[in-house]
């Protein structure tokens, strides 16, 4: 039995946004969104503030640069539908399926869209992801469920988010051809496992975020893209070697 009867906190000027990255368009079925639901529902049973997006729906553009319609194209749906979501939110959770083993090609697209975001700045001179929370969630029916939430939290955790302990979940079916999480009878729904890891993974994006939002984000010191172009060093010796 847990030692704490009620969460340790509230939650509920908390805001998240959940990325899913399927290769299908809506209205089709999404074994990743059925996933992410479990997640986003225990979420807003906390009063969180939670936006979902299935990014194959819009038209964004592929590319490394905030606007891509300054850089030859015709549209991009990233600046103005897309960024001002994850920009506003504390927690971003990207989900994806896997396809050959790795993430599928929407979830690189959102990866690179991300990045070309990292050069911006928080109100405190702090490279604008600092101070937010990340996490993963994987389906699919082959493997690697591991390896494709290594690579989408290293991404994130590189760019500025914090990322909590266990800040992934994941559910596959048998190798190869087989039931897909949503499918009767796959027993994703009921996996106590992935149901496990879900509910871990949630609690502590809250539980991260609500800490780095009371203590107003990550400290400002050592950080400073600015202060460092302007010679500060927070203390590093070049040449530690005159001492």
């Amino acid at each position: 039995m847990s030692d704490t009867p009620t969460p340790p906190a509230t939650y509920d000027d908390l805001r998240a946004v959940f990325v899913n990255c399927t290769l299908k368009p809506s209205p089709q079925e999404s074994n990743t969104q059925g996933l992410m639901d479990r997640s986003i529902a225990l979420m807003r049973s906390q009063g969180v503030t939670v936006d979902c997006i299935r990014f194959i729906d819009h038209d964004v553009a592929t590319g490394v640069y905030p606007d891509m319609r300054e850089h030859g194209w015709a549209s991009d749906a990233w600046p103005d539908e897309i960024w001002p979501l994850i920009d506003a939110a504390d927690i971003l959770v990207v989900g994806g399926p896997i396809w050959l083993g790795d993430n599928s090609s929407i979830t690189r697209k959102l990866i690179e869209r991300l990045y070309s975001m990292s050069g911006l700045f928080n109100d405190r001179g702090q490279y604008v992801y600092y101070g937010k929370t990340g996490g993963a969630i994987i389906t699919g029916n082959e493997d690697g469920v591991k390896h494709c939430a290594m690579s989408i939290l290293y991404s994130l955790q590189h760019i500025g988010y914090t990322i909590p302990p266990a800040a992934d979940a994941g559910w596959i079916g048998a190798i190869g051809p087989g039931p897909s999480y949503l499918d009767p009878g796959s027993g994703g729904p009921e996996s106590d496992f992935t149901n496990r890891n879900t509910t871990f993974m949630t609690w502590n994006l809250l539980h991260t975020a609500r800490r780095l939002k009371d203590a107003g984000g990550i400290p400002a010191y050592g950080n400073l893209r600015q202060a460092w172009n302007e010679g500060e060093r927070f203390g590093y010796d070049a040449n530690p070697e005159y001492r």
